[in-house]
């Protein structure tokens, strides 16, 4: 009985782990996206596109936070 609760706690934080990684990564390739659209769109010359780069802002700030909590974990892993 122990062993199986053992085996079925390992198994699901190793999943959720790996969900984790999975997530920060598409949250990080998704802000540099969003980054070189809002550089792109700011570049360009005309209202529209200035107007696109600051409304990217309202997802670039979210994740912006994502990706300091990402470093700020693996740093802390790092010197535990």
């Amino acid at each position: 009985m122990i062993s199986t609760v053992t085996t079925s706690t390992i198994t699901t934080i190793t999943t959720m782990v790996d969900l984790g990684v999975i997530l920060g990564t598409v949250a990080v390739s998704t802000l540099v996206v969003l980054l070189c659209a809002r550089e792109l769109a700011a570049a360009s010359n005309g209202r529209s596109p200035r107007l696109l780069a600051r409304s990217l802002n309202a997802s670039i700030v979210p994740l912006i936070m994502v990706f300091a909590t990402i470093v700020i974990v693996k740093v802390l892993d790092i010197l535990a």
